[in-house]
């Protein structure tokens, strides 16, 4: 795929309620590559948390509003992997008995990237001139990782951020034990998942841990808090706007 210039921003609905900065330095990232930037007012929920949940009917629903905002884009970056995990490999799911909306889905997912994956994948760039003093450990996300596959490209951006130091914990692929609904529906198992991620997060030493979705940041943030850590946690889009000029 060519390295397009021209991306449509979708919004993951954490980063659009509660955490509109990872979205701000997305964009000043994009600001500094050059990159020309549409973000449709009209997108809405992709669907994922109704699809996880058994509601298929409610998902398609959603769903086809996005391919509806969406499909006449260039290409469409989103600051989630269990977003974009959903659009490329769930919204086909929905529609095998849908032939039109099949193929819909399916070229809208192909055109879908996450944040670091256009970054590295698509316009070959890892090194974005960000600047960060400090220790980091990065979160593999479960759906960034095991659904599309992505674990080098945000630890290659972290590695050109001058002045970083990226030391990897133990078990970082293991899932911080947020998934959405299943943090409520077994808090108990949840939280000892998110304790054993705290512990390998304090034991590597680092100052800040990153990843590229912001709930399991929300999630190991809110654990971290909770016990008085200093450590904190940053979406790798806020890593990389630091010190950009």
């Amino acid at each position: 795929m060519s390295p397009a210039k021209n991306v449509t921003l979708f919004v993951q609905c954490l980063v659009d309620g509660l955490y509109p900065e990872v979205g701000e330095a997305m964009v000043a990232i994009f600001n500094k590559l050059g990159i020309s930037i549409n973000c449709p007012p009209d997108q809405t929920c992709c669907g994922q948390p109704a699809f996880n949940a058994g509601y298929r009917k409610a998902a398609r629903v959603a769903a086809k509003r996005f391919i509806e905002i969406f499909e006449e884009s260039e290409l469409i970056v989103c600051p989630s992997g269990s977003c974009v995990n959903m659009v490329k490999n769930h919204y086909p799911v929905l529609f095998e008995g849908s032939p039109k909306w099949f193929e819909r889905a399916v070229r809208v997912g192909r055109k879908t990237f996450e944040f670091s994956q256009y970054l590295v994948d698509i316009l070959k760039v890892e090194d974005v001139g960000a600047r960060f003093k400090g220790r980091v450990t990065y979160h593999d996300s479960c759906h960034l990782l095991r659904g599309l596959k992505v674990a080098d490209q945000p630890r290659r951006l972290i590695r050109n951020i001058k002045n970083a130091e990226l030391i990897e914990m133990k078990d970082a692929d293991r899932c911080c034990g947020f998934g959405g609904t299943f943090s409520v529906k077994y808090p108990v198992i949840s939280t000892a998942m998110v304790d054993e991620k705290i512990s390998n997060i304090l034991a590597s030493g680092a100052d800040t841990v990153t990843g590229c979705d912001i709930s399991c940041l929300m999630n190991i943030q809110g654990r971290l808090s909770r016990i008085g850590s200093p450590v904190k946690a940053l979406h790798i889009a806020q890593l990389l706007a630091q010190g950009i000029d």
